[in-house]
């Protein structure tokens, strides 16, 4: 249904806006310092997830209303913003819980739970101000609308972005998480950088809330 021609310029459309860290790089990031691994890879599940929540919307329809209406756009911008930096005041609050003693004994445990950290990163996922305007604006420009089937067409180009990143974002909080535990070596750095981590959640839900859409 979709053509390999497409499919293949979409792939490479898709590849070139994921590998500029945005909101859900910055996001994974964030946690993968503030609690770890395996909070990392929960989030970065969690916002494909929500990033494919936008394909499906754009597929219905909705996408384009964010796209073109003003109100709905900054909503959706804001509420997300507004949720980045509550979240990194949490992890900025609870920095000097991290013990280099728990993590040295055993696997760093999401203080949030699993699914609490997935929904987390759905959420952000679906807030995302750039997966609202590529999957808005680009998505729909590669769809071959004489072969009929939009909707459908655009949910599987959509698994393209959602696949390259997964991929992207579970090895940015890899590698993040690995850092953590390098300076899990005494209590105060561990402190550190947990701290680090909710700042750079706090310093990205203000950097989403005045940066994109203006008019």
């Amino acid at each position: 249904m979709v053509s390999a021609d497409r499919l293949l310029a979409f792939a490479a459309m898709s590849l070139l806006v994921i590998v500029i860290p945005g909101p859900s790089v910055l996001f994974v990031i964030g946690r993968a310092l503030a609690h770890g691994r395996r909070t990392a890879v929960a989030t970065a599940l969690g916002n494909v997830f929500g990033s494919y929540l936008l394909v499906v919307a754009v597929a219905v329809g909705i996408g384009s209303l964010v796209e073109r209406s003003v109100a709905v756009y900054l909503t959706v911008k804001l509420a997300g913003a507004a949720y980045l930096v509550y979240l990194g005041v949490q992890a900025f609050r609870h920095r000097r819980e991290l013990k280099a003693s728990a993590i040295a004994t055993q696997p760093p445990v999401p203080s949030r739970g699993d699914l609490r950290t997935l929904l987390d990163g759905a959420l952000v996922g679906v807030t995302n101000p750039k997966g609202v305007v590529f999957f808005a604006a680009v998505l729909p420009q590669f769809v071959d609308h004489s072969a009929g089937h939009v909707p459908l067409q655009m949910l599987l180009l959509g698994l393209v972005p959602i696949t390259i990143g997964l991929v992207t974002d579970t090895l940015w909080g890899l590698t993040a998480s690995a850092a953590r535990n390098w300076f899990a070596r005494s209590d105060r750095r561990l402190s550190l950088i947990g701290g680090a981590g909710g700042c750079t959640m706090i310093g990205l839900g203000v950097t989403v809330a005045v940066t994109g859409r203006a008019d």
